[in-house]
């Protein structure tokens, strides 16, 4: 039986439906391609394009295809962008979930692995934050995402769905074959913008904010590289089909690198210079977010393949020139460093 992944169009979603087609799984992606792109989807998988919230859609793919299994990636994940439109955030990422619930409970589905994040900590204390750490999300996106977390857990124990939920830190680089990788072209995340940058696909880089309680004065994020996170919801799901609890995980390495430093990793492995400027804080930025990974690697047959700054800086800079060789963008060489 085919599992499904929904928002399988999207980054990471589209990685995870890579992973799974490469074990010689059945995939069947649900997305709208409101942000996904076609392209993205492995042609083993059948693309249904079509929204995770129409209850009627869901429940004619689990009937049709005998699913009972799924991975739950579509969402918002702009931080800033949530604190401007909150209620778009409650209503793609909470009513959303609530919907794909329903169907998934009233079609049999038996195993749900969903797609949370570090937001859920907000403002932490603690240098590495372990899943016991306090919940307190500082911004709608991370509040949007905890209450789906308590919905699902709240289902699980009703409905005895089997659960595993993935709170990811800072997802980046793309798939070392340069089969997906990050296509928004209004993306936020710092790898990415830094390797348009690079490419002269952008002016240059803002950092914002450089007053925060952090070594060089900027931000702190754990990466984590997209194709050993696709391989921790395969994983997640070996485990529920072993029988395993339902479990809340952090997906991260358990180091951080500031936003001056994964600028500076960029120049170097590009071997480029841009221009980079100071902005404002953003709002609902937390100063450092690292995980503590001991959990996912003790509870979860999973070993990450990339844990490396400049292997992700690396592959990400090769997914962003395969993107202008498609578009026919000529590249416009940043200056050499």
């Amino acid at each position: 039986m085919p599992v499904l992944v929904t928002g399988g169009a999207g980054y990471i979603g589209a990685h995870a439906a890579l992973a799974l087609v490469e074990r010689g799984e059945r995939v069947v992606v649900l997305d709208d391609l409101s942000t996904g792109v076609r392209e993205n989807v492995p042609p083993q998988a059948e693309l249904v394009v079509g929204d995770v919230a129409d209850r009627a859609l869901v429940s004619r793919l689990v009937a049709a295809h005998g699913i009972e299994e799924a991975l739950h990636f579509a969402a918002r994940i702009e931080v800033a962008a949530s604190v401007a439109d909150p209620l778009l955030f409650y209503e793609a990422n909470t009513v959303k979930t609530r919907a794909l619930l329903a169907a998934a409970v009233e079609g049999g589905v038996r195993r749900l692995v969903f797609s949370s994040t570090a937001a859920v900590y907000g403002e932490p204390a603690e240098r590495a934050l372990s899943e016991d750490a306090p919940l307190a999300p500082i911004n709608p996106y991370g509040r949007s995402k905890l209450m789906s977390e308590w919905m699902i857990a709240d289902a699980g124990r009703a409905h005895g769905l089997a659960t595993v939920v993935l709170r990811y830190f800072n997802v980046a680089g793309a798939d070392p074959h340069g089969r997906a990788g990050q296509c928004s072209r209004d993306a936020t995340h710092l790898v990415k913008v830094a390797c348009e940058a690079a490419l002269g696909r952008r002016p240059g880089l803002a950092i914002y904010g450089e007053d925060y309680a952090t070594p060089d004065g900027t931000c702190v994020r754990d990466y984590i590289h997209v194709s050993d996170l696709a391989e921790a919801h395969v994983a997640a799901l070996t485990h529920l089909r072993a029988g395993g609890a339902s479990l809340v995980l952090n997906c991260g390495y358990g180091r951080g690198a500031s936003v001056r430093e994964v600028v500076e990793t960029v120049k170097r492995v590009g071997a480029v210079d841009f221009p980079v400027t100071s902005a404002p804080r953003r709002p609902g930025d937390p100063a450092t977010l690292v995980a503590d990974p001991t959990r996912l690697r003790e509870t979860l047959d999973w070993t990450p393949r990339f844990d490396d700054l400049d292997t992700i800086v690396g592959q990400a800079l090769a997914w962003e020139a395969r993107l202008a060789a498609a578009e026919g963008v000529p590249r416009t060489v940043a200056r050499a460093r």
